[in-house]
């Protein structure tokens, strides 16, 4: 996107009551927040699988908000160090996207890919919708499926992994 349309975006935008404005073409996305303080913590752009050109960040929200205090009795949510290490033979395809996590494209249809599958670089293993848009998320590189780490039809937050995989 070149800096005289992001410009005429900016200015579109001003005066209105929009807060956020996600736009995708062709392999380009641009998301904007208005109105938000810069984020807390660093935000690294994940690699996808297609070339494309550099994904333009404007702002972003912090990927992890504080968690809601857990009501008196219930256990608390697992930490990051109990959920399952990700040893160094095995790699993570993560979720580009805030949205829902789909293990196949319709629920009538068998998920793209399966435990024990080898998948090769580029192939669809699942589809993340957000806002509305379906997205298939493919493989960075080739690997066999050892794990499916998100329940079928759940929310997933940008950056949470989705599957673990061996190389091969």
């Amino acid at each position: 996107m070149d800096v005289d349309k992001l410009k005429a975006i900016l200015a579109a935008l001003q005066g209105t009551d929009v807060s956020r404005l996600i736009w995708v073409s062709g392999q380009e996305t641009l998301d904007l927040r208005l109105g938000h303080p810069p984020p807390t913590t660093a935000v690294h752009a994940v690699p996808m699988a297609a070339p494309m050109a550099a994904p333009l960040h404007v702002q972003a929200a912090n990927p992890h908000p504080p968690a809601a205090p857990a009501p008196s009795g219930a256990a608390p949510p697992p930490s990051p160090a109990a959920r399952p290490a990700e040893d160094k033979k095995t790699f993570t395809v993560n979720s580009p996207f805030v949205g829902t996590f789909y293990r196949s494209a319709s629920p009538d249809t068998p998920p793209f890919v399966d435990v024990g599958q080898v998948v090769k670089k580029g192939q669809v293993l699942c589809i993340v919708e957000a806002m509305k848009l379906m997205n298939e998320i493919e493989a960075e590189q080739p690997g066999r499926l050892m794990e499916v780490l998100v329940q079928n039809g759940s929310p997933v937050e940008y950056g949470e992994p989705l599957f673990r995989l061996e190389p091969v």
